[in-house]
């Protein structure tokens, strides 16, 4: 007896096996690809480490004449070392005595003083370890009425602009990030009154954002607005 799949022509199983190749190759890519940039870039990296630590290193003791290869990834092993070493002295009176002293030429110099002023600021802002990070993810209408778009808590507004801008309520600072890139956006002071806390963390979010909303976490409930004190 005849089944439909007999007089089924073979351009069809052929185009069948060729779209089920083609599908388990673009799932292997969506592994491999994750991996093999992780792996690219960590050894970009290291590479890039060597290229500028090495050369500072004397020839006498450079780790390729006692082992007899260039060995990648020797460079930030002393980097770190050397960071670590310089750390330890910086916590310390006479670490800390020298660092003032240093500074304090460098404040003489008008272009070297805005230059280190403004590149320590950013090292401490993303090294520092202290507890100044976003608080909460939040939902506020940007650019206008009915549009909404994902911001992060970051503190109370305060000093001037706190006492410049006369709201009924708090006034709160909410960097709205860009997508896909979340290190730039706009800093933006809303009445606390006007964010939507949301329960998602701040690390939910991120990758909201920067998925450009093609990763949701899992919904935990209604957001709420920011309870009053």
């Amino acid at each position: 007896m005849k089944t439909p799949f007999d007089d089924e022509h073979p351009h069809h199983r052929k185009h069948g096996r060729f779209s089920g190749l083609r599908a388990s190759f673009l799932t292997g890519i969506v592994v491999i690809a994750p991996v093999a940039m992780t792996i690219w870039l960590i050894w970009t990296m290291m590479g890039w480490v060597d290229s500028v630590v090495l050369p500072l290193v004397p020839s006498t003791i450079q780790p390729e004449k006692y082992i007899g290869i260039n060995l990648r990834g020797v460079g930030v092993i002393i980097f770190l070392i050397f960071t670590i070493v310089i750390g330890w002295i910086a916590k310390g009176l006479i670490g800390r005595s020298f660092i003032n002293f240093a500074e304090s030429l460098v404040d003489r110099m008008p272009v070297v003083r805005s230059i280190y002023s403004g590149v320590k600021q950013i090292a401490e802002t993303v090294f520092a370890q202290s507890d100044r990070n976003f608080e909460k993810a939040c939902l506020i209408e940007y650019p206008r009425r009915g549009i909404w778009v994902v911001g992060f808590i970051s503190t109370e507004a305060k000093g001037e602009v706190s006492e410049s801008a006369h709201t009924g309520d708090r006034l709160m600072g909410v960097f709205i990030p860009t997508t896909p890139n979340p290190t730039s956006g706009f800093l933006l002071f809303l009445p606390k009154q006007d964010i939507i806390e949301l329960e998602m963390s701040v690390e939910e979010a991120a990758k909201l954002v920067i998925s450009a909303g093609l990763v949701y976490p899992n919904a935990k409930g209604p957001t709420q607005p920011i309870e009053e004190d």
